[in-house]
């Protein structure tokens, strides 16, 4: 049962690591970062409203009083994630922005030690140096920032964002279905990214087009719905399967080829390869955020007091940005949401 769910959860990282890429030829054939997302978000709610209501209605439900949290949960976790990877990966490659997402954990971590005062492991603190220090080499900071500016920021928001979402996790509980959370959270997301994104100028016409990036030519139709049916449905659909039945500490390290599948799938696609300080970079940020993840965890499964086990437990969360609703599945029981 371990390996299989291995398996799916490997799925799910390679689903969500198209995500990128297949954004970039909407973009250009003509769509805003702003308005890919929303044709993300969109679609994938339409497609999983009427996959449950068919198989699952009951999912559909918003529980009494959990209103609240599932607008927040598709302001933060879905729209903001979404809308800050987009637009950073027009100014930076894929395979950077999704390092930058991908310390979300070290947040956390800083969030649970100054903010709500739990007392974490050494080695979830020596994570998040190891973060900064890979982050400074993915940057070339010796060379005074090589990397676009206002992409950094935009990328280190979207961390921002998946860590505000890791920290909701404390209210998640077993009266909420996980793929109901999902849907209502992408729907959400396009409403509240309509007044941006202007779906009624999206030059609907693209579509009809295709798009060349890196050598490659693609169908923009093509494009967008791989991001819908593949990048997005299939992705929450095999995380939410995969993410029940694997420890935290697991459920991390396979995250952590959601930052690789990007990248290597970003070569191949739109020709975006990494330089050496990116690669060498990106395997220190990707060890930092691990240590610390794994770190964070360990604290929620030994420490005794009920309260600090649930103020830990939202870093344990087992996928990132970009893959934040995989973790949003999982009962508390297991030390997932």
């Amino acid at each position: 049962m371990k390996g299989t769910a291995l398996a799916v959860a490997v799925t799910s990282s390679l689903c969500f690591g198209f995500s990128g890429p297949m954004a970039k030829f909407l973009g250009a054939g003509g769509l805003t970062p702003l308005q890919a997302v929303w044709v993300r978000m969109a679609g994938a709610a339409l497609l999983l409203v009427l996959l449950l209501a068919v198989f699952r209605p009951k999912a559909l439900r918003i529980p009494p009083g959990r209103l609240g949290f599932f607008a927040a949960y598709g302001l933060i976790a879905v729209a903001g994630v979404q809308a800050l990877f987009f637009t950073a990966i027009t100014r930076l490659p894929v395979g950077v922005v999704l390092l930058l997402e991908f310390t979300s954990p070290v947040v956390v971590v800083l969030w649970v030690r100054f903010v709500r005062r739990v007392r974490l492991a050494r080695s979830a603190y020596a994570g998040a140096v190891i973060v900064v220090i890979g982050l400074g080499v993915v940057v070339e900071a010796w060379r005074g920032l090589a990397l676009d500016g206002i992409g950094l920021l935009l990328g280190l928001a979207a961390a921002a964002c998946c860590a505000g979402y890791f920290l909701m996790s404390d209210g998640f509980g077993d009266d909420v279905e996980p793929l109901g959370l999902i849907v209502w959270g992408l729907a959400g997301a396009a409403v509240v990214l309509a007044p941006l994104s202007r779906p009624w100028e999206i030059p609907w016409g693209a579509f009809t087009t295709q798009a060349t990036l890196g050598g490659n030519t693609l169908p923009v139709l093509a494009a967008a719905l791989w991001l819908v049916a593949i990048a997005t449905v299939l992705a929450y659909f095999t995380g939410v399967v995969a993410v029940r039945r694997l420890t935290a500490a697991v459920g991390a390290t396979v995250a952590s080829l959601e930052v690789v599948a990007g990248a290597v799938i970003a070569w191949f696609l739109v020709g975006e390869r990494l330089g050496a300080a990116q690669i060498i970079g990106g395997a220190v940020v990707l060890a930092g955020a691990l240590l610390a993840q794994a770190a964070t965890t360990g604290t929620s499964r030994t420490t005794s007091e009920p309260e600090a086990q649930r103020s830990v437990r939202p870093s344990a969360s087992t996928a990132l940005r970009r893959s934040f609703a995989r973790t949003a599945t999982a009962p508390a029981a297991e030390d997932e949401r």
